[in-house]
């Protein structure tokens, strides 16, 4: 059986669409699958049993990217086409069955969204397939010792961005002799065109138990990295949905984006949020996602830490 699975350019939507690959090759052991990727996501699936390629798609003017990737996957005979790009790819090849996403529905989480496609109840969780040299990397990175507090500071535009002193108390209260993860180190991860963002929190924080992970990993690295931290906290974006899928308890910070799409998904997570709406945000007469500086001001430090501090009591709580 061959497969073919077209799934999204940014990071944290590929994240979420891995569930429903977990049930695409459950369903069908032994199917042969291409993966078609945006080229910051299409590293995640390098692991994925069963693949026999990873097609790299880079956005072009005028969606010269669906010509391109036409050419590469008209031969092919398909048993299965799911397109989670909405495009109209899927109905131009040659397949026994499509499966095409339509436009999302703001009201629904994205992970159930995709569930729709085949009908699942419940919505198959998010989850990554990794190789021994990512978990022996890791190890390296994070060795053995005290607990880690993992930190995601930087965002793919500023207005999600919360500010880098408020990372850095957060991190002093969450760690110190009265926090919830006393003396722990803290792990800071970053991509490596990320430094600028990620520098002033470097800066602040405790050189003895800071672990700088910014541009040393590549995505499944950082994964396997997470699932050996003990909490993560961080900004909407993809590595906050690595943190949730590797079942690492996950903190999301959430202002100028939608919590009920694109919340960490799983049981061990939770959202803040700033008091100001979304709507508020992004309906003001001057804002441009573009050219806004950080939307994230009124999520005070205090929230956060309530928040963070709900949320290990309530996994404390379920390990017990």
């Amino acid at each position: 059986m061959r497969i073919l699975f077209v799934t999204g350019t940014r990071i944290g939507d590929a994240v979420l669409s891995t569930g429903l690959l977990g049930h695409l090759i459950e369903r069908s052991p032994g199917a042969r699958l291409t993966i078609a990727a945006g080229p910051a996501a299409a590293p995640l699936f390098a692991a994925v049993p069963g693949l026999e390629r990873i097609l790299t798609v880079t956005k072009r003017r005028y969606a010269l990217h669906w010509l391109q990737l036409y050419r590469e996957v008209a031969p092919v005979r398909w048993d299965l086409v799911v397109d989670l790009r909405g495009s109209a790819l899927a109905y131009l090849l040659a397949a026994r069955e499509r499966r095409v996403m339509g436009k999302g529905d703001a009201s629904m989480h994205r992970v159930r969204q995709l569930a729709r496609l085949f009908a699942l109840d419940p919505a198959p969780a998010p989850l990554l397939w990794l190789a021994p040299e990512h978990e022996r990397q890791a190890s390296l990175l994070v060795p053995p010792g005290t607990p880690v507090l993992a930190i995601g500071p930087t965002a793919n535009w500023r207005g999600k961005q919360w500010h880098a002193e408020r990372f850095a108390e957060l991190a002093a209260r969450l760690t110190a002799a009265s926090g919830p993860l006393p003396g722990a180190r803290i792990a800071v991860l970053a991509a490596a065109h990320e430094r600028a963002q990620a520098a002033p929190l470097l800066a602040a924080l405790p050189p003895d138990r800071c672990l700088d992970l910014t541009g040393r990993t590549d995505l499944l690295t950082a994964a396997a990295a997470l699932r050996r931290c003990a909490l993560f906290i961080g900004n909407d974006t993809g590595i906050m949905h690595i943190a949730a899928a590797m079942g690492t308890p996950t903190l999301g910070l959430f202002g100028p984006s939608l919590p009920a799409q694109y919340a960490p998904w799983g049981q061990r997570t939770a959202v803040v949020r700033t008091t100001k709406s979304y709507a508020e945000i992004v309906g003001a007469p001057d804002y441009d996602y573009r050219t806004t500086k950080t939307q994230m001001d009124s999520l005070s430090v205090d929230a956060a830490e309530a928040a963070a501090r709900q949320l290990w009591a309530s996994v404390q709580g379920k390990a017990a």
